[in-house]
């Protein structure tokens, strides 16, 4: 896939995710463009692959791109970045056990860190989302014998 195609399926992706729930996140669009397989994120997520990197199905070059189509993206469309804190499934809070974080990179640079858990919200959607969700409830409640 060239460059101008995975910009189109990046760009795409971002836009069903904010109209479908109002943001977007990078592991979802990875998931959606088909760099990341379900299976894969999950390994991830509890703990069974060392970092995200690694179970992408991309070099790092094309992973950077995509992460730079996605801010792109974000800033072109007013979408407002908001930090996400990734720490691992299947830990139990028990005591004082520690939550375990999750890696994005080999590397463990706080930069790359930071942008693969950053989300991206569109607030016009949400309040849109909102709204459809506040009515369906209304109307909802009013079909209801009181």
């Amino acid at each position: 896939m060239n460059d101008r195609e995975l910009t189109g399926k990046v760009h795409s992706a971002m836009y069903h995710q904010c109209r479908a729930r109002g943001f977007a996140t990078p592991v979802d669009v990875l998931m959606d463009i088909g760099v990341l397989r379900k299976q894969k994120y999950e390994d991830w997520r509890f703990g069974r692959a060392p970092f995200l990197e690694a179970v992408c199905e991309v070099n790092l070059q094309k992973l950077s791109f995509i992460m730079s189509q996605m801010f792109s993206y974000a800033q072109k469309n007013g979408l407002k970045p908001s930090f996400c804190y990734y720490k691992r499934w299947g830990v139990k809070k028990k005591g004082s056990r520690p939550v375990i974080p999750l890696r994005f990179s080999k590397s463990g640079n706080p930069e790359i860190e930071k942008r693969c858990a950053t989300h991206f919200v569109d607030n016009a959607c949400v309040a849109e989302l909102k709204a459809k969700a506040d009515a369906a409830r209304t109307e909802d409640q009013e079909e209801r014998p009181g």
